[in-house]
């Protein structure tokens, strides 16, 4: 056996086993089997595709729920691609962007409309439709690259390498790896909506020569920056001038010299990336899209691809300010899905990486600088309603917090600053897809706590100025969410219930016993007297370039709240494509605080507040 057959067999190995620890025990003739499975089978008789083939595809994509929109303009079970894509706006440094972009390439919806007789609304709104939809383009694949439509599943490997819409060789083959990997394991699921589909496991040996016929180019770089135990590659994320006659219409990073240049790495951004592993590393190689990462973590095994290099900026983080000082990672998967995507091999990669970077770049392993996306506040008013919520509920911050050899314990036994940590495998409050289904999720371990405007269960939830929700148990409603590793100042305790300054206001936790946080060290800041409030910024820029105060927050006389770091206003000026020469670091002796206000980071002026304890 050669080296590279060697590492093809470990990685399917580890593939096949990362299945079958998602799919849990195997017992098809137990599984209640629903509508969707039958739609499978018909779809498969209908055209010619071998059914474990077809569901191993839905399942690679989106573990096959019928209900999915992901960032890449892809819907339903078999991810179905709209042309009409949303626009992005992962730099954050400007106007929020047209609603829409027409992008025809790796469109597919219309291909399968064409194929199928079916309109596209249907196509994407019906999962029996979108099943059918799928079938026709993989059987067309197999038509291009076998010349028919095989019983034989081992010959659609490069019909599945062609579905995955990728021109790079390790990306397409990569993904038919892992769907073969699929149909060797098996799986079953069920679904959301409570029914159940299942793949009973195969010996099926992909026969790989029949992706020979596809063109597929090789971009990758051998200057990846990643620890030893972590499999990694790079594949360059686009940089491209969209515009010849506009120098700002560029995507989708930033040129940059950190830390050389005093543009200091500060922080560690964990997303989810809405999609799967091998449509985000498409999606940042599209440069009409405007976003990248550093780098795509694939859920099945850990797999690692890094997209841009580290001294330079992504457009990850939707606030120019965080991506000046950030590391980027998405995680393959779907927030509201939760626990199906993160697995024990993608925490273990991520976390290797993590402290490989944290070291290099002297980044706290705290939750201060190990960050979700949920995280990063809005730079200005405009921004703070569309700012993401990914990772999501179901991150395991606890989990990985360990594994960064950073846990969340006690380091006080006194004072009262509360670091949330609810018990993370017993911990399952009510949670709603109001973005999908708007049906209450499964119940399933969460990082989270609500936050109530009084001490009762009845109480309302808190309520965020900018989304003006009144409070909801959606997921995607962060304004109401207290997050494991996040802190607060604790005002008051009453029975079971403990208050803080949350946002402004005195909000209200439920913690019979403790259980649910617990007491560390940390720096408390509160507004300096004859202030009756302090503005709150979702940016530290100079004030030459205008931080932007954020008009719905603020932070009153006599509340305190937990800051991680006291930092210089800076704004790195990189607004015109590769001309890096030209660009400029602009920076201010004005100081900030970084501070935990809600469920989001906020900037506070140093100059305005003062530190009452490091209890």
């Amino acid at each position: 056996m050669t080296r590279s057959t060697r590492t093809h067999a470990r990685l399917l190995a580890s593939v096949a086993s990362a299945i079958l620890v998602l799919a849990g025990t195997m017992s098809p003739a137990s599984a209640e089997s629903g509508p969707l499975q039958s739609a499978f089978s018909s779809a498969a008789t209908e055209f010619g595709v071998p059914e474990r083939v077809l569901l191993a595809v839905s399942y690679t994509l989106t573990r096959w729920e019928p209900n999915l929109t992901s960032a890449s303009g892809g819907s339903g079970p078999m991810q179905l691609i709209d042309p009409d894509l949303p626009r992005t706006n992962g730099k954050g440094d400007a106007p929020t962007p047209s609603a829409s972009v027409r992008n025809e390439r790796g469109a597919t919806l219309a291909s399968a409309a064409a194929a199928t007789g079916v309109n596209a609304g249907r196509l994407k709104k019906e999962a029996t439709q979108n099943i059918r939809g799928g079938a026709a383009l993989l059987a067309g694949y197999a038509r291009d690259t076998v010349g028919g439509t095989p019983a034989d599943a081992s010959q659609w490997y490069g019909a599945v390498a062609m579905y995955s819409g990728s021109d790079e060789r390790s990306v397409a083959l990569g993904f038919a790896d892992a769907v073969f990997a699929v149909i060797s394991a098996g799986a079953t699921r069920k679904l959301a909506d409570g029914q159940t589909v299942t793949l009973s496991a195969a010996a099926v040996k992909a026969d790989t020569t029949t992706a020979k016929t596809l063109t597929l180019v090789d971009r990758k770089h051998t200057g990846f920056d990643c620890p030893r135990q972590v499999k990694c590659r790079f594949i360059p994320a686009a940089y491209h001038q969209n515009d010849p006659k506009d120098s700002g219409d560029y995507g989708n990073f930033d040129l940059a010299r950190r830390e050389v240049d005093n543009l200091d790495v500060r922080f560690i951004v964990i997303h989810d990336a809405e999609t799967d592993y091998q449509t985000t590393i498409k999606i940042f190689q599209d440069s009409l899209n405007y976003v990248s990462a550093h780098y795509v973590i694939r859920s099945s095994d850990g797999d690692v691809t890094q997209m841009v290099d580290n001294k330079n900026v992504g457009w990850h983080a939707g606030n120019w300010n965080v991506n000046m000082h950030a590391i980027g990672y998405e995680h393959e998967g779907f927030a509201i899905q939760g626990t199906t995507w993160y697995t024990d091999a993608m925490y273990q990669s991520s976390a290797a990486l993590t402290r490989y970077l944290a070291a290099k770049y002297g980044i706290p392993l705290d939750r201060g600088h190990i960050i979700g996306h949920d995280d990063i506040p809005g730079p200005t008013d405009t921004f703070v309603r569309g700012m993401h919520w990914d990772p999501g509920p179901f991150w395991n911050w606890g989990r990985y917090m360990e594994l960064l050899g950073a846990p969340i314990v006690p380091t006080a036994t006194g004072g009262n600053i509360v670091t949330i940590r609810p018990n993370f495998a017993t911990n399952s409050p009510q949670v709603r897809d109001c973005e999908g289904t708007g049906q209450l999720v499964p119940a399933q371990p969460t990082s989270f706590i609500y936050v109530y405007t009084a001490p009762s269960l009845t109480a309302p939830l808190a309520n965020d100025p900018y989304l003006n929700t009144g409070g909801t148990d959606c997921a995607n409603d962060w304004g109401d969410k207290a997050v494991t590793g996040q802190q607060f100042y604790r005002v008051e305790t009453q029975g079971d219930w403990d208050a803080i300054w949350y946002a402004g206001t005195k909000a209200w936790i439920h913690n019979p016993g403790g259980a649910k946080t617990v007491q560390t060290r940390g720096t408390v800041v509160t507004p300096k007297a004859g202030l009756a409030s302090v503005d709150i910024y979702g940016r530290a820029y100079p004030e030459s370039i205008s931080s932007s105060r954020l008009t719905r927050y603020s932070l009153p006389a006599g509340q305190a709240y937990v800051a991680y770091d006291k930092v210089s206003g800076a704004y790195y000026e990189a607004t015109t494509f590769n001309d890096l020469d030209s660009y400029r670091l602009h920076t201010t002796p004005t100081e900030f605080y970084l501070i935990q206000y809600n469920h989001r980071l906020a900037f506070v002026r140093a100059s305005d507040v003062e530190v009452v304890g490091t209890p």
